[in-house]
């Protein structure tokens, strides 16, 4: 069977959108699944919707990485967006011409630094996992490259000024996807490091601030990447043979912040993307953290104490779909900011997205480390329902038990790997969390329930605060941990609703 390839395209009939040749307008830090999937498919839409007629050069910003595979390839992959959508069950494919070539800067730095030179480059993108976005002191000016991200990016950027001087025009805008906070402006910290460690002039100082555009943004799309279990099967349909195919859902929504006029430069909107530019990114983070994530971390250790094991299936038992839809209609949206009917239609999508029928999303998977995910997703929730109303939220207050009892339930042993317990099913299972938090649960496993709740609430090591203190909590919790013990998990979710 032959490589994926323009030729191989032809030969097999593919009658769908390819751009062969053309400008490269994009340099890209990164070329796993995620950025293949999310920002190079929007570009190649917008090469084929509103004629953007540009391509995107990948950099590797590790010394792994898929250069030699995606030149291999011309840049060419698979990629399939599946999931639910207006309730219809979605299976997109479309082959990816967007990538011109992917460069190795660690083989050779210079091809790199070329790109620089190239007048029709405007837009670099970024994903370089969360600890990408880093300063290293390490770092050198003269390194090739520098091992750093942040280091690189400097040593670009400076290329490019040294190559076209003071034109005007000839900066970049700079869209970071790193899963952290405010990225786009921790970046430019960062690289501002650098121009100080190294020395640099003021006057390319002053050209980084006003010729170049640092752009926080929040990327939301679940991407499966390559399915191993499938390849043979779809190359066979295919008629050849792609070693890069890519799978994701087929939601995704990308938020950049910056000015009015870059919504009108980019290409996404003409081409009818779910990508907005907006002067403040944080509502639309807040939105994603508190119901998407907070959905997941309020519902999981229920359902899993409850006898389920992937999410799919907590969407179809009408129980615990109803337990996550109250917790999330009635006592997240309420607190949230932004318009109700933009936050119930996004939390309409969520439930479509947990209901995909081409993801095996474990329960145990999304368990790890939930005492933290419970204090960023669900706790600011929890304090502005009281805030607002006066009185506890029942659900949240219920998935604070959860969490308890999930740390707690019938504890075997602690070994390294984790806090072993066993749920009411029968199996055992491994709590995953920071070190502390389990030989806390292991300390406390003989506790009553009322002992229990008033240890974990009052711990300020995990909330940041004593939770004792919100009238009412504690007495609440103690009381739903001691229904689950007499009554079930799953009885204990029903009467919730």
């Amino acid at each position: 069977m032959k490589k994926l390839s323009y030729q191989t395209l032809k030969e097999t009939g593919y009658n769908g959108y390819l751009l062969e040749n053309a400008p490269e307008k994009v340099l890209q830090f990164g070329e796993g699944n995620f950025l293949r999937a999310f920002v190079d498919y929007f570009f190649d839409v917008a090469n084929e919707k509103c004629g953007f007629n540009g391509k995107v050069v990948l950099c590797q910003p590790i010394a792994p990485g898929l250069a030699n595979m995606i030149n291999e390839q011309q840049g060419l992959y698979t990629l399939y967006l599946r999931g639910f959508e207006n309730g219809q069950k979605v299976n997109q494919k479309r082959v990816i011409s967007a990538v011109s070539r992917c460069l190795n800067p660690y083989e050779d730095f210079g091809s790199l630094l070329a790109c620089a030179k190239n007048p029709d480059l405007r837009y670099l993108a970024s994903n370089t996992t969360e600890a990408g976005i880093a300063f290293d002191p390490s770092c050198r000016f003269d390194d090739a490259p520098p091992a750093s991200f942040p280091g690189k990016l400097t040593r670009f950027l400076y290329e490019r000024y040294t190559h076209f001087g003071t034109v005007h025009g000839k900066g970049f805008v700079i869209l970071s996807c790193e899963l952290i906070d405010n990225n786009g402006k921790e970046l430019k910290k960062c690289v501002h490091q650098y121009i100080d460690l190294w020395g640099l002039s003021d006057e390319f100082a002053k050209w980084v601030d006003e010729e170049n555009l640092f752009c926080s943004t929040l990327v939301d799309r679940i991407v499966t990447g390559y399915p191993r279990a499938e390849a043979a099967a779809i190359n066979e349909a295919n008629g050849y043979e792609d070693n890069l195919i890519d799978t994701g859902e087929v939601f995704g929504f990308w938020v950049i912040e910056g000015p009015h006029w870059l919504e009108d430069e980019l290409p996404f909107k003409k081409a009818g993307l779910p990508v907005i530019v907006v002067a403040d990114h944080t509502p639309y983070k807040k939105r994603k953290v508190r119901i998407l994530n907070g959905a997941h971390t309020s519902m999981v250790l229920a359902a899993y104490l409850a006898g389920q094991d992937i999410v799919r299936n907590c969407m179809q038992d009408e129980v615990i779909k109803g337990f996550m839809d109250k917790t999330v209609y009635d006592e997240i949206i309420p607190t949230l900011t932004l318009p109700k009917d933009e936050l119930e239609s996004f939390a309409h999508a969520v439930g479509e997205r947990f209901n995909n029928p081409f993801i095996d999303h474990a329960l145990m998977a999304i368990s790890l480390n939930s005492t933290s995910k419970w204090k960023a997703r669900c706790l600011p929730s929890f304090k502005g329902y009281v805030e607002k109303f006066g009185k506890l939220p029942v659900n949240l207050t219920m998935s604070m038990a959860a969490l308890i009892k999930f740390y707690s339930c019938d504890v075997q042993r602690l070994t390294d790997d984790g806090l072993v317990c066993k749920r009411p099913a029968g199996n055992e299972y491994t709590v995953k969390d920071d070190r502390p938090v389990l030989e806390f649960y292991y300390a406390h496993k003989d506790d009553d329930a009322k002992t229990l709740a008033h240890a974990v609430l009052s711990n300020e090591s995990f909330w940041g605060e004593d939770l004792t203190a919100v009238p009412g909590f504690e007495a609440a919790v103690a009381a739903d941990l001691e229904g689950i013990e007499a009554k079930g998990m799953y009885e204990m979710m029903k009467q919730t609703l």
